[in-house]
C-alpha cells in the first residue's frame, strides 16, 4: 500500500509510475483517492472548526448564565452541533475507508531498473547459467517420460478432482520430498530459519499480503469460514508480524518456508498449462525476509544468488528475467524470475524473487524501531523468492536428465535424499498402477 503523503505531496511521480505499467484504470483510480483525500482533508477541518465552535458556545452561555441574561438563543445553536459533528465524522470516515480502499489497490512505486514492456515477452535476459543438454534422440516432455515410467497419473485425479490435479507415485514422490530437503538443507547452511506456517489465513491478513485480484482469480475459499487455503507460504510467512513493531537490532529476519500451496489458476486460458507446469496445488520451499529499507536491495541480491545456487548444484539450464513494467504485478517494486529450459526448446518460468519494499508492510502494519522502547521510526521492507517449487523442477529434471532408454538421471545433490538412488528407471511399481 502506498502511503497517502506520498500521493498528497507528490502525485505526479504516482502517476508517472503507474503510466509505466500502461494501467489507465489505476490511473483513474489515482484521481479519484486524491480526490477523496481533499474532501476527507475538508470534513477533517469542519470537525475540528465544528468542535471548536461547541466549546465556544459552552463558554459563552456560563459568562450569559454568570451575567444574569438569557442563553436560549445561543443553547438552541450547541444543541444542533452535536447532530452536525456525527453528520461530518461520519462522511469523513466514510470518504478515509475509501481512500485506503484506493491506496490497497494502487501499486508500488517501481524501482529504476525495472524495463519498461507490455507483457511477458518483452521481460528483459538478465544472464544464462550453463547450456541446454544434447540429446542423440528425440527428447520427450516430462508428462511422457513420467508415464512411461509409471510414475504420474493425470487422469485418474481428473476423474476425483478435475483437471489441474494428479497422483504422483513411488520415484517421483521420492524425488518431490528429496527437492524439497535439499532447499531446506541449503538455506538452512546460509542461516535461514526453518518455518511452516498455517496453510490458510483469514481475509484481513490475506488482504495485506496480496493482490485483491487473487481473492477472485488465486485463492480458495473455505466455505463458511473466514480462511482461505493458502497460495503460497509467503502469504502466511508475510502475515506473521501482522500489526507488530519488531527491533532494528532484530533485522534482518531470514526464513525459508516449506508448504502446499493451492491455487485456483481463473483466468489462465491461452497459457502453457501441459502437465505439472501449471497445477493447482503443488509443494514449495520459499524464501523471506523482513528488514529494514536500507537493507532490501542488497537483500533481494542475496536471495537470487541462493535461488541460482540451487538450480546450480542441480545442474539445471536457466536464465534469469528481469521481469518489465506490463508484466510485475502490483505488489513488487523489482522482479526476477528464472526460468528453466525444458525439452521442447523453449524457456519456462520456474521460480521469481521479488523486493516488495513497504508495500505489503504498510498494509500489514508492519513496522520497527531503531531501539527498544523508542516509537517506530518506519515500516519494514519485505522480500520473497521462490526457493524451488517442486513440480517445476521435477518437470525440468525429468526433461534436462532423460536418457535415450528411458530412465531419468537423479542429480548428484539429491541422491541421498532418495537412499542414493542414481536413475529413475520406474522398478518401484509392482503393480503396474
Amino acid at each position: 500500500m502506498l502511503d497517502i503523503r506520498l500521493v498528497r505531496e507528490n502525485p505526479d511521480l504516482v502517476r508517472q509510475n503507474i503510466a509505466r505499467r500502461n494501467d489507465p484504470e489505476k490511473l483513474r483510480l489515482l484521481d479519484e483517492v486524491i480526490e477523496l483525500d481533499r474532501r476527507w482533508r475538508e470534513l477533517t477541518t469542519k470537525v475540528n472548526e465544528l468542535r471548536r465552535r461547541r466549546n465556544e458556545l459552552s463558554g459563552e452561555i456560563g459568562r450569559l448564565i454568570k451575567e444574569g441574561r438569557d442563553p436560549s438563543e445561543l443553547r438552541r445553536m450547541a444543541e444542533m452541533i452535536p447532530g452536525m459533528i456525527k453528520e461530518a465524522e461520519a462522511e469523513r470516515d466514510e470518504c478515509w475507508e475509501r481512500v485506503r480502499s484506493g491506496l490497497m489497490r494502487l501499486p508500488n512505486l517501481l524501482h529504476e531498473s525495472v524495463p519498461y514492456g507490455v507483457d511477458e515477452s518483452q521481460n528483459v535476459e538478465v544472464r544464462r547459467w550453463g547450456e541446454p543438454p544434447r540429446f542423440s534422440f528425440q527428447p520427450r516432455s516430462h508428462v511422457e517420460v513420467a508415464s512411461s515410467l509409471g510414475l504420474i497419473d493425470f487422469e485418474r485425479a481428473a476423474k476425483v478432482s478435475g483437471a489441474g490435479f494428479y497422483y504422483l507415485k513411488n520415484e517421483l514422490v521420492l524425488l518431490d520430498y528429496a527437492i524439497i530437503r535439499f532447499a531446506i538443507d541449503h538455506l538452512l547452511s546460509k542461516g535461514y530459519t526453518l518455518i511452516e506456517p498455517p496453510f490458510m489465513l483469514r481475509r484481513r491478513p490475506y488482504e495485506g499480503a496480496t493482490d485483491l485480484s487473487d481473492f477472485e482469480k488465486v485463492m480458495y475459499k473455505v466455505e463458511g469460514e473466514d480462511l482461505y487455503l493458502i497460495a503460497t507460504s509467503e502469504h502466511s510467512i508475510a502475515a506473521m508480524f501482522m500489526d507488530e513493531v519488531l527491533n532494528a537490532e532484530d533485522l534482518p529476519i531470514r526464513l525459508v518456508g516449506v508448504s502446499p500451496c493451492f491455487r485456483r489458476e481463473v483466468g489462465t486460458h491461452g497459457k502453457y498449462t501441459k502437465g505439472l507446469f501449471r497445477v493447482h496445488q503443488f509443494n514449495k520451499v520459499e524464501q523471506f525476509i523482513f528488514c529494514l529499507p536500507e537493507q532490501s536491495w542488497t537483500l533481494h541480491e542475496e536471495l537470487q544468488r541462493n535461488s541460482e545456487e540451487l538450480y546450480q548444484k542441480l545442474g539445471l539450464h536457466y536464465r534469469v528475467m528481469n521481469v518489465c513494467t506490463g508484466d510485475i504485478g502490483s505488489i513488487a517494486a523489482k522482479k526476477y524470475d528464472i526460468e528453466v529450459w525444458m525439452a521442447d526448446g523453449v524457456y519456462r518460468e520456474s521460480g521469481s524473487n521479488s523486493n516488495c519494499t513497504d508495500y505489503q508492510a504498510r498494509r500489514l502494519n508492519i513496522r520497527y524501531r531503531l531501539k527498544e522502547g523508542q516509537p517506530p521510526a518506519g515500516y519494514v521492507h519485505t522480500l520473497n523468492n521462490t526457493a524451488l517449487a517442486t513440480s517445476r523442477t521435477m518437470l525440468a529434471i525429468l526433461e534436462q536428465y532423460q536418457q535415450d532408454d528411458g530412465s531419468v538421471l537423479v542429480p548428484e545433490p539429491l541422491r541421498k535424499y532418495m537412499n542414493g538412488m542414481e536413475r529413475i528407471e520406474g522398478i518401484l511399481n509392482p503393480l503396474k498402477l
